[in-house]
């Protein structure tokens, strides 16, 4: 496509057709939304698993967090992939695995068939990394630089999405029917990128590092198990300080693996670079208080008056509360790459922490009319989408083009890590808040989590703000 004079704009030496350059950005935002949405059909759906399958509400948890295990995994493995020559293939086949567990997941198979197919759903985070990547290479800079700010944003608002439809679905016609929107979405997905997928740029070369894969996997298996297993903590403490302590031996013997490798899975010296850790650090701390006042606001709203508050709302209506997160999160989404002009994008990181931290506030303080609910998530939908926004661009501005997928999916693990911990952190203090003999936690429980998520965005903020210290005075000496 080569010597088109008038026919198509050029992309840093890599031609793409006007056409083509015009579907590409809405392609790239719908398979990171698709893959999002369908990998959080887990959360309104787990009561219908355990009554479908007859198993208990523990193990139809794993049909939620075993997406985001394999998500997980998987990120950092697709990442890799994504800086090389095959990057077209990658995405293609990964997609292709997504709907092959999505057709599981609608099958009439046993519980564990179903297990695996979520798994095979959750192996579709890791494209979110990798839609950035094609963004950066083949869209005119200018125009790159706001469509994986969406890419960003609409990976964290599929959850408000998928909810609510699952949910509808589920009511009407059982826990197959809302899987069915996956299939149906996903092979959507799969078609999409068939057509819109562009080539990766000449020159490009990656290799798996097989050994700091399958440590990474073991590292993130036991971290994301331990998060998700709160009764592990207070039943067998032992057991699971002493796999803590694995984890932590598995991921310093990862880090050692990827600095001596000359293809390593993860360039652990970029992520040291102090722009990129302290972006990272600042993912991880914000995605702990983010996914906490979210579980918070969908618990909250779902609990029967008789414990003395809440709104004992079903699975549909409170995944409507969900809607003004997705709205105001794709607001701020289209807005922050207009603010990025006047504001330092860390100022901006620090920003987003803030408006979160005022969402946790107005629910400590106000929840007792829905619309209070309704309220608090729409302030937490505009800061994390503010935040999202931002995140890739304090991470891109200093990591080369080659190195866009794999960069960014290094972010997506430290924020998938960061969301589990946010989980397991609510469900840990509204378990302790919980008398004896009781279903339900006090309602002092969720103000004692919600001061403990404005504590995670308080450090959030400082460390967004240090970051701002150090580019201004970098540019500023």
């Amino acid at each position: 496509m080569t010597g088109q004079p008038g026919g198509g704009v050029t992309v840093k030496g890599f031609p793409v057709a006007r056409s083509e350059a015009r579907l590409l950005a809405p392609a790239l935002m719908f398979i990171a939304l698709v893959v999002a949405a369908v990998a959080s059909l887990g959360t309104p759906l787990i009561t219908s698993v355990a009554t479908s399958f007859h198993v208990s509400l523990g193990s139809a948890q794993w049909t939620l967090t075993i997406s985001l295990v394999s998500g997980a995994v998987a990120t950092p493995v697709l990442g890799r992939l994504g800086a090389g020559p095959h990057r077209r293939a990658t995405i293609l086949a990964t997609l292709a695995v997504v709907v092959a567990g999505s057709a599981l997941t609608v099958l009439p198979l046993p519980f564990a068939w179903l297990l695996a197919g979520r798994a095979a759903q959750g192996v579709g985070l890791g494209l979110t990394a990798l839609m950035m990547g094609v963004a950066r290479d083949h869209l005119p800079e200018e125009r790159s630089a706001a469509v994986i700010a969406l890419i960003s944003v609409v990976s964290i608002i599929g959850a408000g999405v998928g909810y609510p439809l699952a949910a509808l679905l589920a009511e009407l016609g059982g826990v197959r029917a809302a899987y069915g929107l996956g299939l149906a979405v996903t092979t959507a997905a799969l078609l999409t990128a068939w057509r819109s997928m562009p080539e990766a740029p000449e020159g490009r070369c990656a290799h798996v590092d097989v050994a700091g894969a399958v440590v990474l996997a073991c590292a993130l298996l036991l971290v994301l198990f331990l998060a998700g297993e709160r009764n592990l903590w207070s039943r067998h403490l032992t057991l699971a300080a002493g796999l803590a302590v694995v984890a932590v031996v598995l991921l310093c013997v990862w880090a050692v693996i990827e600095l001596r490798s000359t293809t390593p899975l993860v360039d652990v010296r970029a992520v040291r670079h102090p722009a990129v850790a302290g972006a990272n650090l600042a993912m991880f701390v914000g995605g702990i208080g983010m996914y906490l006042l979210l579980t918070l606001i969908t618990r909250y709203a779902q609990t029967p008056h008789g414990a003395g508050y809440g709104f004992g709302l079903t699975t549909f209506v409170a995944g409507l509360v969900l809607v003004p997160f997705s709205v105001m999160g794709f607001v701020a989404g289209k807005l922050t790459p207009r603010v990025r002009t006047r504001i330092a994008d860390p100022l901006l990181l620090a920003g987003g922490a803030v408006v979160v931290g005022g969402g946790f506030a107005l629910f400590a303080a106000a929840r007792s009319d829905l619309a209070e609910l309704f309220a608090a998530m729409g302030v937490l939908g505009f800061g994390v989408g503010a935040f999202s926004a931002v995140m890739p661009g304090v991470i891109l501005a200093v990591t080369p083009k080659s190195e866009t997928s794999s960069a960014m999916s290094f972010n997506y693990v430290v924020r998938s890590v960061g969301y589990c911990l946010g989980s397991a952190i609510g469900g840990l203090i509204l378990t302790a808040g919980t008398g004896p003999g009781h279903l339900f936690p006090d309602d002092s429980a969720y103000t004692t989590a919600a001061l403990v998520g404005i504590g995670a965005m308080a450090i959030t903020t400082l460390t967004s703000l240090a970051l701002a210290r150090r580019r201004s005075s970098e540019t500023n000496p």
